[in-house]
């Protein structure tokens, strides 16, 4: 059986003013002739397949309609789950609008036996696959309420409930290939650029959202996890495991991040064999950051053609002038700052750490106690939004 792991689409996500609608579609197009080279049977999306919970209308129908077109009129089947951008109450609207055309969406925990795991028949033989939406803090999940155990901990809990999937899929181990398909972050997973901004959201990276590698389950052939962008081996994972990464570098933290989908060859009771393949789609329009003064950026105006870029520039004092020249200038400007002592001296203090942390650290001077989960994602929402829309 042959499996394309792909992840982290956030269609309708725009690069400050940019819409990147185009762009993704001739990325999906591409994971779709890589599916029928390859001669795929199985494709999973680990999360994230939009960018907001609510997607506008044309987002909706592009997720929709790379869906259907990856299953090909069922010849193959497609399995997607809800990440921590997705809503998974709106997956669950659509999953049976969507599964006629060999399409499975998964939008919240179940038990196993109750569509936690999904049994597939692929031209190739059966497949059980073992979902784990992305869990947000304090969500009650049922079944480990009713084994007799209370997590506290979302790691705790986290664990149990991939322990109850593992337990599972070796229940189905006999005659089909198994895969734990989770949006999760893995301790020790690499994160680089974080201070550039990149396209995972910064309230679902801390500590708190995520598993040690030892809570992981050994038994499933393949562990197909989203959430991560960077695309990587899942460090100290016990078999075959991989962040696929995102489709599309999101933010100016993943430039010259190389993207990739993910190829698994498995037959029941064997060691998957795991290979990478890379998009060249995403590299159409590359992602440039740069710095220095005026002259020396305006001199590289060659080399900046065709790419999104964020500028700063190396200037004796404010200029008012910057941002307007900068857009006349450069034909794909996303962002540009000024760099001169009196800026440099009142963001030292900010160096290196998250608008969460510096809002955390706020909420806490100005109320005596952090803000609450609800809180923090609605700051993460709105400032989101004003950077998209300042940018």
């Amino acid at each position: 059986m042959r499996i394309l792991h792909t992840s982290d689409w956030h269609i309708g996500k725009h690069l400050g003013r940019y819409d990147r609608s185009t762009e993704f579609r001739e990325a999906v197009d591409e994971v779709q002739g890589i599916a029928e080279a390859h001669a795929v049977d199985l494709v999973i999306v680990t999360g994230d397949l939009w960018d907001r919970s609510t997607p506008p209308t044309e987002a909706l129908g592009d997720g929709i309609r790379a869906l259907r077109d990856l299953a090909d009129g069922g010849r193959r089947a497609v399995v997607a789950i809800a990440g921590n951008h997705d809503s998974g109450e709106l997956f669950e609207v659509l999953a049976p609008l969507v599964e006629p055309m060999g399409v499975r969406l998964v939008g919240r925990i179940r038990r196993p036996e109750d569509g936690g795991v999904l049994r597939i028949e692929t031209p190739s033989g059966p497949a059980a696959v073992a979902c784990v939406p992305f869990l947000r803090e304090g969500r009650v999940v049922d079944f480990m309420q009713e084994s007799g155990k209370w997590y506290g901990d979302y790691k705790d809990r986290l664990t149990g409930i991939f322990g109850a999937m593992g337990a599972a899929l070796e229940r189905e181990a006999a005659d089909a290939v198994t895969v734990l398909v989770a949006h999760a972050t893995v301790n020790g997973a690499v994160v680089r650029g974080r201070e550039y901004g990149r396209g995972e959201r910064e309230l679902h990276m801390g500590d708190t959202y995520t598993i040690d590698p030892a809570g992981l389950p050994p038994g499933p052939q393949y562990i197909a996890m989203g959430h991560i962008h960077a695309p990587q081996r899942v460090p100290g994972a016990p078999g075959a495991a991989e962040y696929a990464g995102s489709l599309l570098p999101l933010d100016f933290g993943e430039a010259g991040e190389a993207k990739r989908v993910v190829i698994i060859e498995a037959e029941p009771r064997t060691a998957a064999r795991v290979q990478s393949v890379e998009l060249t789609a995403p590299t159409r329009i590359p992602l440039i950051r740069a710095s220095g003064t005026w002259e020396e950026l305006v001199a590289r105006r060659e080399e900046f053609a065709n790419a999104y870029l964020d500028l700063v520039v190396t200037t004796l004092g404010p200029d008012p002038a910057l941002a307007a020249n900068a857009a006349a200038t450069f034909e794909r400007l996303v962002r540009v700052r000024a760099d001169y002592p009196r800026a440099t001296a009142r963001a030292a203090g900010r160096a290196g750490r998250s608008w969460d942390e510096l809002y955390g650290e706020y909420h806490e001077r100005e109320h005596g106690e952090p803000p609450s989960e609800a809180v923090r994602g609605a700051f993460s929402e709105l400032h989101e939004e004003v950077v998209d829309a300042t940018a």
